[in-house]
C-alpha cells in the first residue's frame, strides 16, 4: 500500500494541481477508460480542474458499449434448451429488447454469475450434459483470460463449453471517435489496464494521423493529474505524441504473451457498439479452429433492438452529453432502477456521477 499511498499524497496532488494551473492553456480531454471515470469522480477532480480543463467520458466501459442486439442474443441463449449462461455480475441488469438477464433468470433461464472465465470451464466439467456458454464481455484486458479458458476447455476435452464473444477493441473505437464530424476533444487520457496488454505503440496513429495528444495514465489522483499536465503542455506546444505516464505498469510493447493468447483463439471482426454503431475490425470472434465453441452460431431468435428515447447513454459514451444533461439522471434513472447500462455498471459514467458527484436538482 505504501507505493500506492505515495500517489494519493495530498502534498503531491496539490503540487500537481499547482503545476497544471501554471500552464497558460487548458483544453477538453476524454478519459477513455471507465475506471478512470470512477477515479476522477471519486477523487473530486472535475471541479478542481474547471474551468481550465474539462474532462469528458468516453466509451471505455465494456458493459455500457454492449449493444442492445447483442444483449438480446445473450438472453436468447440463456433460454436455449439445456443451456447454462455464465456471466459477470454487472451484465445481469443490462437491458435488452425483452428485458435483462436477471429477468430471464426469474422466468426460468439458467444464468450463473461467475468471477472468472475459468469458473465457467468448471461449470462445464460439473454439468457434462448441459451446454455452458460464457458471455465474453470486455476489452483487451479480459480477452486473454477468455482465450485461456477456451484453450483449457480444449485441453480437457470439454465439448460442452462455449463462448459468446462480445469483446471490443479500443484502438478502432478511438479511430471511429476522431473521425466523427462533431468530435471536438483536444486529446485522450488513455486507459491503463488495456495499455498493459497493448503497450503504448498501439496508439501512435492518433498523433501521427490526427494530431491528437495522448497520455496513458494510472488510476491514482497524482497519475491522472500528471497525465493531464502532459496533455495540456502538448496541446500548448503543438507537439502531439503518445506519452506513457503509467510506465511502472505499461511497456511500449505491452504484454506479448497475452496478445499471443488472444491471437491464437480470436480474430478481429466488425462489432456493434452502443452509441457508435458498427465499427470495422473492433470486435473479436473465435477463429475457425474453435468455431465449434462459438455460441453465436446457435440458432436462436434474436429480437430487434428497441429504440430507447428515454436513455442518453449512447450520447454519453461518445462524449456528446454528460449525465446531468439527461432529464432522467438521478430521478427516474438510478443504480436501483437503471434505464441504461451507463447507470448499471460500476464503471458506467452515470453511476460514477450519481455516486460521487453533485447531482442536479439537489
Amino acid at each position: 500500500m505504501k507505493y500506492l499511498d505515495e500517489f494519493r499524497s495530498p502534498e503531491l496532488i496539490k503540487g500537481q494541481l499547482g503545476r497544471l494551473r501554471e500552464l497558460a492553456g487548458g483544453g477538453t480531454f476524454m478519459e477513455v477508460c471507465g475506471t478512470h471515470t470512477v477515479a476522477v469522480s471519486r477523487a473530486g477532480l472535475r471541479p478542481l480542474l474547471s474551468p481550465q480543463v474539462e474532462l469528458v467520458s468516453g466509451p471505455g466501459c465494456p458493459v455500457c458499449v454492449t449493444s442492445e442486439r447483442d444483449m438480446g442474443r445473450a438472453i436468447a441463449l440463456a433460454h436455449a434448451d439445456g443451456a447454462i449462461l455464465a456471466t459477470f455480475g454487472d451484465m445481469m441488469r443490462v437491458p435488452g429488447p425483452r428485458g435483462t438477464l436477471m429477468e430471464a433468470a426469474s422466468r426460468g433461464a439458467e444464468v450463473r454469475v461467475v468471477y472468472s472465465p475459468l469458473d465457467a470451464v468448471r461449470l462445464a466439467e460439473e454439468h457434462p450434459r448441459r451446454r455452458v456458454v460464457f458471455l465474453g464481455v470486455g476489452f483487451e484486458t479480459t480477452a486473454p483470460t477468455v482465450a485461456a479458458a477456451v484453450l483449457l476447455a480444449e485441453e480437457k476435452g470439454l465439448q460442452n463449453f462455449y463462448v459468446l464473444s462480445l469483446h471490443k477493441l479500443i484502438p478502432p473505437a478511438l479511430r471511429a471517435l476522431v473521425n466523427m464530424e462533431d468530435f471536438t476533444i483536444d486529446g485522450f487520457l488513455l486507459p491503463g489496464h488495456v495499455s498493459v496488454v497493448l503497450g503504448s505503440e498501439a496508439y501512435r496513429f492518433l498523433p501521427r494521423d490526427h494530431g491528437m495528444p495522448c497520455a496513458i495514465a494510472g488510476f491514482e489522483p497524482a497519475d491522472i493529474l500528471r497525465a493531464l499536465y502532459l496533455l495540456v503542455r502538448m496541446k500548448q506546444e503543438g507537439k502531439p505524441a503518445v506519452v506513457n505516464e503509467y510506465s511502472r505498469a505499461v511497456r511500449p510493447e505491452g504484454n506479448r504473451k497475452a496478445r499471443e493468447a488472444m491471437a491464437r483463439v480470436f480474430r478481429e471482426a466488425d462489432a456493434e457498439w452502443r452509441g457508435l454503431g458498427v465499427i470495422p475490425g473492433s470486435g473479436l470472434v473465435l477463429r475457425e479452429g474453435f468455431s465449434g465453441r462459438d455460441a453465436a452460431n446457435w440458432e436462436v431468435e434474436v429480437p430487434e433492438p428497441v429504440e430507447r428515447r428515454d436513455c442518453r447513454c449512447g450520447e454519453i459514451l461518445c462524449g456528446r452529453a454528460k449525465p446531468p444533461e439527461c432529464p432522467h439522471f438521478a430521478r427516474s434513472c438510478t443504480p436501483e432502477s437503471p434505464l441504461g447500462p451507463c447507470m448499471v455498471s460500476s464503471e458506467g459514467t452515470c453511476a460514477s456521477y450519481y455516486l460521487y458527484e453533485t447531482r442536479e436538482g439537489e
